[in-house]
């Protein structure tokens, strides 16, 4: 079934094969930075492993590809183009800015007082039909039939659609991409960091003769040279012509001056040295340096005939001893600073540009061009700008020429930046260090090759400089490079008796005794031949032992002999002409020598030679001078046969081995191959031919045991030898002799070792980069023919690969035919039992039948078949060995340590089993061996042994030891890529048998569970990535029986036609075990997400990885090209139908944050719209919360819960969420859509209700964000993306074979790969560097990031939509599921709520009028609630700024008006509707445009007149009443928005509309809920959750009128224990309404659930406001409702809340913060109905007065202009006739709760004290003189008391005052009211359960601390003194005497308590405030107990004392205590 039709062949032909054949075995040429590559002299018979390295160097890649390989990912890189031409989408947010800008600068204000500009805002009869109207949609009542309509609906939709969904979405995560096998890169020379450096000038005080320089790099740390020297000068013609006799030509590249040189290992101690010559001459270098330091340029004149004298001198030297040169100065410079000063400068000129702190930028440049330092991040030589650096010249002396001198000058000047004790030379020398540029044109490698690209014109040279790098460089060979530097150091003649003073040697390389036969192989200096017979060093003069500094750079031959030798001639120069000598200046002095080869090793290190006098005998160049044998005559040594000369040697060769192991290993390798005689000389040793064997198993098991280094220089080849050993049988000594098995144990033992190197880079799948290089570029099968080498150089290098295609691709038939004649040249008969290799066996087995065939291939096509089968591998001749069989075979048979490292580091051998199958099948005949019978089957349970095995491993691993878990991923991985790679090699049906062992030995593991889906889960992440894996996928009727070779005819026989069984419908979206049968691959993937969202994982890593790894197959199936055809897609979407079913299952753990509110608009004050705006809640968090795991609720039942915002254990991360809708919308987008319909058609209706709901998630969660927040959200998408983009280059340069290597032709130069390879594997540094550029991305790239974001959006609504109207257009019309059409517009409101692009609109709103056309009775009997949503959805849009929008809008608003016009209660209902959606609409919303709105109106109303089938009926006259209705509501808003700044204005304004409606409860209630709206966008949330509680009381009425349930409230009067305001609502009597009248009350709210609905969020608000003992009042009256629906899941909740509440309570106890209330008077006439007003405010918990008052102050000058307000500062009552008429006062009290005595015994909690306020008091100080204060005895206070209209809290925050009450307070009343209030707060310090020391530290002081005591002394001393005259006073005497008692009791319990609290450093504290407190006591004592007698009767006295005597003795018993 889900076969293709077979009417479509050429698709099948697509899918259903497998291309023929898609591996190619290609051979890369590989790339030469040079014109030629470098090689070994030409015509010479080379040493073979001379030969074996030569040929390495210059063979081609093999590189074995795949065509089709990495299609989907290639796609990636091209769709950033495809995003250009997007089409940018209008999306309304984007727009408003604007308009809101306008708004807030239209003068609002001033129009309260002005009364003109209000009266025409607020005339409600504006006329509408004065407006122009908007343009009429057309098509609007175009269609009578239904069916049409949504033809024409569809068209439009799908018209101008974009067709790669994925295309719009940034690709999964970097680490998510294990799919990706990062390509090696290719072998390359190595380089260090580079620089270049100019010479610019050499200038010294005077020009008098020709100078020389050579400049190196010195590592003063490590004392170590860093690289060979560079010769130039800058003399000019004049001084070089002195030396013309001497340089008879000059090659062009020896006048380079400027040097390229490479640092491997950067660091501050890396110093250029730059040392002068000059041409010998009589004089020591001080004498010679003597005119350079006393002669001034500035004196040339004076000093013109000393100058000239001098030149003339020079010139005579020059001619005389040009040859020679001489020491005079030399200069260093440091080369890090060089180029840090050019940072610093660089920094401070940016900055004086930008004018801002350089800081940052200096750490920029270092850290940026961190990217390919391998050190210490400080040290990087790249990206500095060039800088030119001077340094001056010190004096060379004479007797500190060697190195160790200078590397102690060097020590010194870095200790001491003062350079002492040295001779400067005036002159300076100019030098400037750059970075390389990306192209050096006329550059020369150290070979002297030209490098590309070669320069046209003939400019000077570059050189670059080769490197002798500090520490190890491991990096394989890959050119012939073999040159051997030789530096004399000294020569030791100090007891020689002769005049020997000024030495040279002559030094020449010969290749034979004879003077003619020095070769021309030393590498000149600057301004001569390229290439010199002889060189001689430098003189110091009068020296007899000097030392030298030179280096000879000689090119060695390729073959050496022993004939090779150096040859040292000493010589003394005479300076000084003597009058009688004619004869040469050189006397000879002695001869010395040095063999080249040493036991055939080259000879290299330090050497020690004797001199020998006169010429060295005959065939002296055999022995070494120390060893020469004795001659006849005897040889004649100086200093008795003594070392005098020391030297050493250094060779860098890419030939020379320089390590004894490899060496070894080498030479016995080329014996067993070549045809070499017994013994074999290795080294010292003679090996005979018995011993042979044994000597080549040792040397091939010390290989690992050489030193890294060499190891890894000669990799390759030392890899190649073993493999060919592991193939090759060896006949020694006649006996057979197999090494195989020794050879792969060191092959494993040389992986083990690379893989151990901590040196050594690895690839993030944990391979060893060299390795996986060696295998990807070099490693091709080895040849084991005997006869290879016989036909010299020649024939080796034509053949061996012409199996290979170059490039292009030839048919296996042609280069079978290639083979067999470049092979078998002997005869034309292919049976001859020629010595044949073992590859030719084969191919003659099968080419020979084949072209011994009569007549075409064709006709005997089923003769093929059957030779095939009988040649077929099984039936292989015996001397056949195969590479890959060999190594399966050894990879099995391996034990102990060499098993454990086999399957450590498997993914080496199976990259090898790999390659060489690989080459295997390409050479064989594709035709003739049908696939499966390409491998033998020993070789396939050899395969299938090692599977097993690695997959037993990473078990164990698992199982038994936790902490390898890395390493069992990475052979995880790599498991995964061996079966990956075999799909394309072996017969299919065998690797799924694989796969399936792997999953069912991994199930059967006993670990956890995460883990072993993360493994399994990376495995077939790999596996799916194949290029295939569609036709694997597709057209595999059962796993185990897989076509052999898949053909149209298989395909076709078991394709049937694309009927759909209605059964079978709803299966194809299970994971049915029928579907993994068939779709084995993609069975496994989605079992696997299955099961990994249902399980537990921590952070949901799980989760994340199943659902991106679903998710990027996906991406690459829909960016492949091969897939791009509509019906192509189709076929893929039918294959992933299950992961619908299963996206649906898993809809609980889907995370879509609602996004913020957005101002409220379009917001129906339904309960799910509220909790918006109360907290952007999650919403399908709550459902899992609410424990409903599956069963899915109704959107609104979720207001409840809208608290619960805690994440459940197993949600998804929200972008993993989105990744998963992804797909789900992919799939839904391309999958056949009668597919889709009829699936929808048979779905039961609880899985379409999820589907529904899933739609409602996937639109939330693709909302389009904005161009504002753009920048936020996508900012990390487009991280993503760069990081993608990155990826994906980094895998295209890496290429896919050749069309990566094109790639990297064109694009990829040296220098970027080399930086691209050190950031790969540097992971923290790429990300510094993207978050670094991520600040600052350009306005461009922000907007096409919206423009993308946008059309997602666009995109996926429109898809939902599709399925929407799929879902509609499925139901059959006649047994209409209500609930589904409800359902459907559910959804589709929800899209509107979102933010959406006028495209979207336009598609959804012709939906929705399709859905009134044909289910508009439906929709407006069964779906009035939705409809009122829709009514408000609509209408909100009408206000909309976009035209289309409104347009869209205007229609389908009439649509609704006209089609539910049909039934009068529908149309009463509708109109209802509408008018409450207008008034919710303006009341939310601060953004309406209401000139739009009206513009609206005006269109519908031009509808209304237009529609002719209509004019008879009333409706246009009925739409036009309504219309004005709205006008008028929208002038009242247009007042309210006069008040927008004015807060309690616009309360008041909307309380007064809220009351005007009071007849009509659904306006009354859509009022109250914009209020509690308002109030929650300021904070108010105990306002707003009044407001709520009021609409609620409102439903009750209505509910109580019209059904007696028990459990319901009785009407209002049920809340007033909430709020007695609560009371009003009742005034909605029978009288006023009949609950059954039409359109009345039928909103939403009006039913159980409805008030269930308003109380919760009621509750919601409360807890937000802090008053949780509401909270409980609240749900008293919800739970009997609950309990009454039996809602167990919502009782849980609510008790759950309930809970929380109460523990509130008890957390927070006193430090709850409640209101602050003051009292405001307005007066003055310009506050027209506010004069004389006075109100209560109400202000959040800790209010200060000037708070409140600056305000208003703020708020109303603003008003009514600077300078007409003014502030009462005082609480005196205001005298109107003092007042100025022209300005406006305003007065402001501090006022307090005020309670009766009788109303404190209810009142007890803080929350009781601040509830249910209806009365209020204030003080004011006064004194009977008129002045506010005085002294105490005549300080009076007046209270006044004041009553409000309504208790707070109330719906508002400001409250009339109705009634005013005062009293006056004499001044003892006064001080007794002063003394309880402080006697009480000492109470409560002291007695709270948590004592707070600083507190009670603080009320303490005021009480008892001497500063302040006179506060309450002196009020006892006033007024506690005498027993007061007047009777009357008696009480109050008494009163305050008691009060005293209590105070003092108090503070000595306060003391005590103090002393328990305090901390040890407050001791003295204490003990002072102890002293204060007795003082105090005694000062108060007399006064409390002198008594009124009268007052007393003396019952009473015995019990005073006695309590007083009780008193006195615990007092002096603390006294006692504390002394």
């Amino acid at each position: 079934m889900s076969q293709l039709r077979s009417g479509d062949p050429e698709l099948m032909q697509e899918l259903g094969e497998f291309p023929d054949d898609n591996l190619e075995v290609e051979l890369v040429e590989r790339e030469c930075r040079t014109i030629r590559p470098s090689v070994a002299e030409e015509g010479v018979e080379l040493d073979p492993h001379v030969r074996d390295c030569v040929q390495s160097y210059t063979q081609p890649w093999l590189v074995v590809c795949r065509r089709t390989q990495g299609y989907g990912w290639i796609a990636y890189s091209e769709r950033t183009d495809a995003n250009k031409l997007l089409q940018r989408q209008t999306f309304e947010s984007d727009f408003q800015p604007d308009k809101q800008d306008q708004l807030e600068k239209s003068p609002s204000l001033p129009a309260l007082c002005n009364d003109t500009t209000r009266t025409t805002l607020t005339s409600s009869d504006f006329n509408l039909r004065a407006l122009q109207p908007d343009r009429r949609v057309e098509s609007l009542l175009r269609f009578s039939n239904p069916e049409d309509l949504d033809r024409f609906n569809q068209e439009a939709r799908h018209s101008y659609r974009y067709g790669e969904l994925f295309g719009l979405y940034p690709p999964v995560d970097e680490e998510d991409a294990v799919a990706i096998r990062p390509i090696p890169d290719c072998p390359k020379e190595h380089f260090g960091q580079r620089i270049l450096v100019r010479c610019q000038t050499i200038k010294f005080e005077i020009e008098i003769e020709p100078l020389f320089a050579t400049m190196a790099l010195y590592d003063a740390k490590e004392k170590k040279k860093i690289s060979e020297n560079f010769h130039f000068d800058l003399n000019s013609d004049q001084m070089k012509g002195f030396l013309r006799p001497h340089t008879p030509n000059i090659d062009t590249s020896t006048l380079a001056r400027s040097a390229i040189f490479s640092i491997s290992y950067p660091s501050p101690d890396i110093y250029l040295v730059i040392k002068i010559e000059k041409v010998l001459q009589q004089g020591e270098i001080g004498d010679c340096a003597e005119p350079y330091m006393v002669l001034r340029e500035s004196d040339a004149t004076k000093n013109r005939e000393k100058l000239e004298k001098l030149k003339n001198q020079a010139e005579g030297f020059c001619h005389r001893l040009g040859r020679y040169r001489m020491p005079f100065a030399f200069a260093t410079v440091n080369i890090m600073s060089a180029i840090n000063s050019t940072l610093e400068r660089d920094t401070s000129d940016t900055d004086s540009i930008n004018g801002r702190g350089g800081t940052e930028k200096k750490v920029l440049p270092r850290r940026n061009s961190d990217r390919f330092s391998v050190m210490e991040d400080n040290y990087v030589l790249s990206g500095f700008k060039p800088a030119v650096t001077m340094c001056t010249f010190i004096k060379q002396e004479g007797e500190r020429l060697s190195d160790e001198d200078l590397f102690k000058f060097l020590t010194d000047i870095k200790r001491s930046s003062s350079q002492r004790r040295v001779k400067l030379i005036p002159g300076y020398l100019k030098l400037e260090v750059s970075p390389v540029p990306e192209i050096v044109p006329g550059c020369l490698s150290p070979e002297l090759i030209p490098v590309k690209p070669v320069s046209e014109k003939n400019q000077r040279p570059v050189k670059e400089v080769l490197e002798f790098p500090s520490s190890e460089v491991y990096v394989p060979h890959n050119i012939y490079r073999n040159l051997l530097y030789l530096y004399p150091l000294r020569l030791n003649l100090t007891n020689r008796l002769t005049s020997a003073r000024n030495i040279t040697v002559k030094i020449q390389f010969m290749s034979g005794e004879d003077s003619s036969c020095a070769m021309p192989v030393i590498y000149g200096k600057s301004s001569g031949p390229e290439f010199l017979q002889e060189v001689y060093t430098p003189v110091t003069y009068h020296n007899r032992s000097p030392d030298f500094y030179d280096e000879l750079k000689i090119r060695l031959p390729a073959r050496l002999t022993e004939k090779h030798h150096l040859l040292f001639t000493f010589f003394h120069i005479s300076c000084q002409q003597k009058q009688n000598q004619t004869g040469s200046m050189e006397t000879l002095i002695g001869y010395s020598w040095l063999p080249m080869l040493n036991n055939d090793r080259l000879q290299t290190g330090q050497q020690c030679l004797p001199i020998v006098l006169d010429k060295p005998p005959v065939n002296y160049s055999l022995h070494p001078p120390e060893k020469l044998p004795a001659q006849v005559p005897p040889v004649k040594w100086l200093e008795n046969h003594k070392g005098l000369f020391n030297l050493e040697l250094q060779a860098v060769s890419s030939v020379q081995t320089q390590d004894s192991h490899l060496d070894r290993f080498f030479t016995l390798c080329h014996a067993l191959e070549g045809k070499s005689t017994f013994p074999i000389r290795v080294g010292d040793e003679k090996i005979s031919e018995n011993m042979f064997e044994h000597e080549l198993k040792l040397s091939i098991i010390s290989l690992s045991s050489s030193s890294l280094e060499p190891l890894v220089l000669f990799l390759h080849q030392v890899l190649d030898k073993l493999f060919r050993l592991i193939m090759q049988p060896m006949v020694i000594a006649g006996q057979t002799a197999n090494l195989a098995q020794i050879a792969f144990e060191s092959v494993v033992s040389v992986v083990n070792s690379l893989h151990n190197s901590q040196e050594l880079a690895k690839d993030h799948q944990g391979r060893n980069c060299l390795l996986a290089t060696y295998l990807y570029f070099v490693f091709r099968l080895p040849d084991t023919q005997h006869e290879i080498h016989t036909t010299g150089t020649g024939g080796l290098m034509a053949h061996p690969e012409s199996r290979y295609s170059t490039l292009t691709r030839t048919s296996a038939n042609t280069v079978g035919l290639m083979l067999l004649q470049s092979r078998i040249r002997s005869s034309s008969n292919p049976d001859i039992p020629a010595p044949q290799s073992p590859e030719d066996a084969e191919v003659n087995n099968i080419m020979g039948k084949v072209l011994n065939l009569p007549g075409s291939r064709m006709s005997a096509a089923t003769n093929v078949s059957n030779t095939s089968q009988s040649s077929a591998a099984s039936t292989r001749p015996t001397n056949k060995k195969l590479f890959h069989e060999e190594l399966a075979l050894q990879m099995v048979v391996s034990t102990g340590v060499c098993r454990e490292n086999v399957y450590k580091y498997a993914w080496f051998f199976f990259e090898l089993l790999v390659k060489s199958m690989s080459q295997h099948v390409s050479q064989l005949d594709k035709k003739a061996v049908p696939r499966r019978n390409r491998f033998s089957d020993r070789f396939k349970d050899d395969i299938t042994t090692i599977v097993n095995v690695v997959t037993a491993e990473i078990g164990n691993i698992l199982v038994k030891q936790q902490k390898e878990l890395e390493q069992a991923e990475k052979v995880n991985v790599s498991l995964a890529f061996f079966l990956y790679d075999l799909m394309s090699l072996m017969d299919r049906g065998f690797v799924f048998q694989l796969v399936k062992n792997y999953c069912n030995q991994m199930a059967a593991k006993s670990v956890n569970m995460s883990t072993l889906i993360s493994m399994r889960l990376e495995f077939l992440r790999i596996l799916c990535s194949h290029e295939h894996y569609l036709n694997l996928s597709l057209f595999f009727s059962s796993p185990a029986s897989a076509p052999a070779s898949p053909s149209p005819s298989v395909s076709s026989q078991t394709s049937s036609s694309y009927s759909f069984q209605d059964n079978k419908i709803t299966a194809m979206f299970d994971l049915s075990q029928d579907f993994k049968q068939r779709h084995y691959l993609t069975g496994l993937l989605l079992t696997e997400l299955s099961t990994a969202l249902d399980i537990e994982s921590e952070g949901g890593r799980v989760q994340q990885k199943a659902i991106n790894a679903t998710y990027s197959l996906l991406c690459a199936h829909d960016l492949d090209q091969r897939c791009s055809r509509s019906e192509v897609k189709a076929k893929i979407a039918a294959l992933y139908l299950p992961l619908v079913g299963i996206i649906i299952d898993s809809i609980n753990y889907l995370d879509f944050t609602v996004s913020d509110s957005r101002g409220g608009k379009g917001k129906s004050g339904g309960p799910e719209d509220d909790t918006d705006s109360v907290t952007p809640i999650n919403q399908s968090v709550a459902m899992a919360i609410a424990g409903n795991p599956f069963n899915t609720l109704a959107r609104n039942a979720l207001a409840s819960m809208s608290s619960v915002t805690g994440k459940s254990s197993n949600m998804l991360t929200a972008e993993t969420s989105r990744n998963l809708l992804m797909c789900f919308l992919w799939i839904i987008k391309n999958a056949d859509q009668n597919l889709i319909q009829r699936w929808t058609v048979d779905m039961p209706l609880s899985q379409l209700s999820r589907l529904l709901e899933l739609l409602a998630i996937c639109i939330s969660c693709f909302e389009y964000r904005g161009k504002q927040s753009s920048d936020k959200v996508s900012t990390q998408a487009l991280q993503k993306s760069q990081q993608a983009k990155a990826r994906l280059e980094e895998v295209l340069l890496g290429g896919y074979g050749a069309r990566g290597e094109m790639m990297k032709r064109v694009g990829g130069n040296d220098r970027t790969l080399g930086q691209r390879e050190n950031l790969r594997w540097r992971k923290d540094l790429t990300q510094w560097r993207q978050t670094n550029d991520r600040q600052d991305k350009s306005k461009a790239e922000l907007d096409q990031e919206a423009v993308i974001c946008g059309n997602l959006a666009t995109e996926t609504n429109l898809i939902v939509l599709d399925l929407l109207e799929m879902i509609v257009q499925a139901v059959p019309l006649q047994d209409c599921k209500d609930n589904v059409v409800g359902g459907v517009l559910k959804v589709l409101l929800h899209s509107l709520t979102c933010n959406q692009s006028t495209t979207f609109l336009s598609h959804c709103f012709s939906t929705l009028r399709a859905l009134i056309v044909k289910f508009g009775e439906l929709l407006f009997e069964e779906e009035a609630e939705q409809c009122a949503d829709l009514c408000q959805k609509v209408l909100h849009y009408c206000s909309s700024c976009v035209d289309g929008n409104r347009s869209q809008a205007c229609a389908t608003l009439y649509l609704i008006m006209r089609y539910s016009y049909s039934s009068a209660s529908n149309f009463s209902r509708v109109k209802m509707q509408v008018t409450m959606s207008l008034a919710s609409l303006v009341g939310k919303s601060s953004d309406i445009h209401e000139e739009y709105l009206r513009r609206s109106f005006r269109t519908i109303l031009a509808y209304a007149e237009e529609d002719m089938e209509m004019q008879s009926t009333q409706l246009p006259s009925q739409v036009d009443e309504l219309l004005r209705n709205l006008n008028s509501i929208l002038s009242d808003t247009v007042k309210m928005k006069e008040f927008q700044k004015d807060p309690e204005m616009l309360m008041d304004l909307m309380y007064r509309i809220a009351k005007g409606y009071q007849t009509s409860p659904d306006l009354r209630l859509t009022w109250l809920q914009n209020m509690a709206e308002k109030h929650n966008g300021r904070k108010c949330f105990t306002e707003s959750a009044m407001c709520l509680i009021h609409a609620a009381a409102l439903v009750a009425e209505y509910l109580s009128m019209l059904e007696d349930h028990k459990y319901l409230p009785v009407g209002s009067v049920t809340f007033q224990n909430i709020s007695p305001n609560v009371l009003e609502e009742s005034a909605v009597s029978d009288d006023i309404l009949s609950p059954d009248e039409d359109g009345v009350c039928s909103g939403r709210y009006f039913t159980e659930s409805g008030l269930v609905g308003l109380l919760e969020q009621a509750a919601e608000l409360f807890s937000n406001g802090g008053l949780y003992e509401a909270v409980n009042e609240v749900y008293k009256v919800i739970v009997p409702i609950l309990e009454a629906h039996r809602d167990f899941r919502k009782l849980a909740s609510t008790h759950d809340k309930l809970q929380r509440a109460f523990e509130s309570i008890i957390q927070k106890g006193h430090k709850r913060m409640f209101g602050t209330y003051f009292r405001v008077g307005f007066y003055g006439p310009k506050f027209g109905d506010l004069d004389e007003q006075e109100f209560i405010y109400k202000e959040p918990g800790i209010t200060h007065l000037p708070e409140i008052s600056h305000r208003l102050e703020n708020f109303y000058s603003e008003c009514f202009g600077d300078g007409t307000l003014e502030m009462i500062k005082d609480s005196t009552p205001v005298d109107r006739n003092k007042l100025n008429p022209n300005k406006v006062y305003v007065q402001i009290t501090f006022v307090e709760p005020f309670f009766d005595d009788y109303e404190m015994k209810d009142r007890l909690t803080n929350f009781e004290k601040n509830f249910n306020l209806r009365r209020f008091m204030y003080t004011t100080p006064f004194t009977k003189s008129g002045r506010p204060r005085g002294e105490l005895n005549e300080q009076y206070k007046r209270k006044t008391i004041l009553t409000t209209m309504h208790a707070f809290p109330y719906i508002k925050t400001r409250i009339n005052v109705i009634q005013k009450e005062e009293f006056d307070l004499t001044p003892i009343e006064v001080a007794i009211e002063d003394m309880q209030k402080k006697t009480r707060e000492l109470a409560e310090a002291t007695h709270r359960e948590k004592p707070d020391a600083v507190m009670l530290q603080m009320v303490l002081q005021g009480s008892v601390t001497a500063t302040v005591n006179q506060g309450p002394l002196e009020v006892a001393q006033v007024f506690l003194n005498e027993i007061p005259a007047d009777p009357k006073l008696f009480r109050h005497h008494n009163k305050l005497r008691l009060c005293f008692k209590e105070f003092i009791l108090r503070c000595g319990e306060a003391v005590e308590k103090n002393k328990q609290l305090i901390t040890p450093d407050q001791k003295e504290y204490q003990q002072e405030m102890k002293k204060n407190y007795n003082k105090l006591r005694e000062n108060l004592r007399p006064m409390l107990e002198r008594k009124i007698p009268e007052l007393y009767k003396p019952i009473i006295k015995p019990r005073i004392e006695n309590r007083d005597s009780f008193k006195r003795h615990s007092l002096r018993r603390t006294q006692d205590e504390n002394s």
